[in-house]
């Protein structure tokens, strides 16, 4: 053979394959769009050519994160429950500064963790949403390991066109956290949750999530619903992106494994008595760096809404996400 016609079979050879149903509006689902971007920097309207189909997969088995809302940013707050609609292969590293009300004493409670999410298909991913270190400045709470959350999420609708997405999922915390940092306790908790977002205009993105805390003894820890809302707005192309975010959290039931009417806000299940129809409503304000469509970095400063404090006098939130 000749080495003009051995050059060209290697060529042949290394071409990724090409969708022939990659259409404008579609999303390009599969792979990334070839061709002009569109302004929203994914897979929308504007885009057009083929799709390079990505076939290589993180250890073989989980797939690269949906190349077709990459202007969203994930939410901060309520960062065991509020979940990113989109289908992610992922690490988020998460360290809270959180800081108890004056009725609690003021002290200060640290946490350091990592969350995981790995996409099995287009719409399918395992999610991993808590598990970490807690470190305590406070006699109430003692150093030592959080409870651990996994689960899976589901994409139900995504429009690439209009940038709209709505996932669903569950979760379960597995009770195996160290009784003397408030975690541990009862016989595990259930989270099951819808979450969405779109592009409300240019540059301005919505995402809102809302689930059900439900544990399996409800004697050592509070039924609860909660409500969480994003709001973005990005700088142009320089990736940064200030945002608003507010969460409210209903108690639904009592317990009696905790004497006094404190529910234990997103980190704790307290289990408390007294607690059927309280609310707690914080807000937080933040800013947020994309450097690359695969990397975040943000800080969030959150403190309460409402009258009720519950155990948040307020909270520092710091991230950063590292995408496959």
């Amino acid at each position: 053979m000749s080495l003009f016609r051995r050059v060209l079979a290697m060529l042949l050879m290394a071409t990724p394959a090409i969708a022939d149903d990659c259409v404008v509006g579609t999303g390009c689902a599969t792979g990334t769009c070839l061709g002009e971007e569109s302004l929203d920097g994914g897979c929308g309207a504007l885009g057009f050519g083929s799709c390079l189909i990505i076939d290589d997969k993180l250890l073989g088995i989980f797939a690269h994160s949906d190349p077709c809302f990459t202007d969203f940013i994930s939410p901060m707050t309520n960062p065991v429950f509020f979940e990113d609609p989109r289908t992610l292969t992922e690490a988020r590293f998460i360290y809270l500064n959180h800081q108890l009300p004056n009725a609690l004493g003021g002290d200060n409670v640290q946490v350091m963790a990592m969350q995981a999410r790995m996409a099995l298909t287009d719409d399918l991913s395992i999610i991993a949403t808590k598990d970490g270190y807690i470190v305590s400045d406070s006699p109430l709470i003692e150093d030592g390991w959080a409870d651990v959350s996994a689960g899976l999420k589901y994409n139900l609708f995504k429009d690439s066109e209009t940038q709209t997405i709505l996932s669903t999922g569950f979760t379960y915390e597995m009770p195996v956290g160290t009784n003397e940092s408030l975690q541990g306790n009862g016989d595990g908790e259930f989270n099951v949750f819808v979450s969405g977002g779109t592009l409300l205009m240019d540059g301005v993105h919505l995402v809102s999530g809302t689930g059900f805390r439900l544990p399996v003894d409800k004697q050592e820890e509070n039924q609860m619903w909660y409500w969480s809302n994003h709001i973005d707005y990005q700088l142009g192309s320089s990736g940064i992106y200030l945002f608003k975010e507010v969460n409210w959290f209903h108690y639904l039931s009592d317990a009696d494994a905790f004497p006094a009417p404190i529910g234990g806000h997103d980190l704790f299940n307290l289990g408390s008595i007294n607690m059927a129809g309280e609310n707690l409503v914080t807000g937080a304000v933040g800013a947020k760096y994309k450097p690359s469509q695969n990397t975040e970095v943000g800080v969030a400063y959150e403190m309460p809404y409402s009258d009720r404090e519950d155990v948040i006098k307020d909270r520092f939130t710091f991230d950063f996400i590292v995408r496959y």
